[in-house]
């Protein structure tokens, strides 16, 4: 059985969420094979009732299906939802950078492209290399995965809990001089994600992303962490101090 280790945004969050095991993928893509099959059939129908009667363009013509569909088909719902086909969707699935983040059009395209061609390719060995390539995998990558950077997991992750903001006696004299105009939205949610998770997280995990947060802070505000003050402390000041000045009448 796989590990199950954290996944870091591009915001160091640590996202709690799960790998995907292969008996879930391997069902989500059944879903998506079958879609894919019906698609494929009412195309020949349309073909064979209004094609033409060629043969070599009717060929023609089911290849470029052929491969539309399977190429087509990932990228298309991978792209459009972020990372999520609707056999992935059936099963609480979704395909995510190796940082944690969505997916964008490069990513499910290479994912799609490898898919076709090497991890689902020839029928004399149609899914064997995916299968083969994800059992040695610490994370259950197949081909297309290592290739776009990303990973499937499992959506349905615990809940954080709602942290408790609120401003450490010590620092609200400081905190109340800070210029906190550079401190965006996206941050300030990194920052309470982090508060939020920070029981559950490892020490050295807790340690390298509590820094990580701090350093992106100190350079949008221009204020380092006090001397002998502690990460989580710093981070709670700023977001209390942040907090405070929103809920201020505003002064005309």
């Amino acid at each position: 059985m796989h590990p199950e280790p954290d996944l870091v945004t591009g915001d160091a969050v640590v996202l709690e969420l799960r790998l995907a095991g292969l008996a879930s993928r391997g069902l989500a893509f059944a879903i998506d094979v079958v879609i894919q099959l019906a698609v494929i059939v009412v195309g020949l129908l349309i073909v064979i009732w209004a094609g033409p009667q060629d043969g070599a363009s009717a060929s023609a013509i089911l290849l470029s299906l052929l491969v539309l569909v399977r190429v087509g088909y990932p990228v298309l719902f991978e792209t459009l939802t972020r990372g999520r086909t609707p056999g992935k969707a059936a099963f609480g699935l979704r395909v995510v950078r190796d940082d944690g983040g969505p997916i964008r059009f490069r990513h499910a395209l290479t994912r799609g492209l490898a898919g076709a061609i090497v991890d689902f390719g020839p029928a004399f060995v149609w899914g064997a290399v995916a299968l083969v390539v994800s059992l040695v995998s610490e994370k259950s990558k197949r081909v297309g995965d290592f290739l776009a950077g990303t990973v499937v997991v499992l959506e349905h992750a615990p809940k954080a809990v709602e942290p408790s903001i609120t401003m450490p006696p010590p620092l609200a004299a400081w905190a109340a001089q800070l210029d906190l105009s550079g401190l965006t939205d996206d941050l300030a949610l990194a920052i309470r994600q982090y508060l939020g998770r920070y029981q559950s997280l490892r020490e050295e995990a807790r340690e390298h992303l509590g820094y990580q947060l701090a350093q992106e802070v100190s350079a949008r505000i221009g204020a380092p962490v006090p001397p002998g003050t502690p990460v989580w402390a710093y981070l709670m000041a700023v977001l209390a101090e942040r907090r405070n000045r929103a809920a201020r009448p505003q002064q005309w």
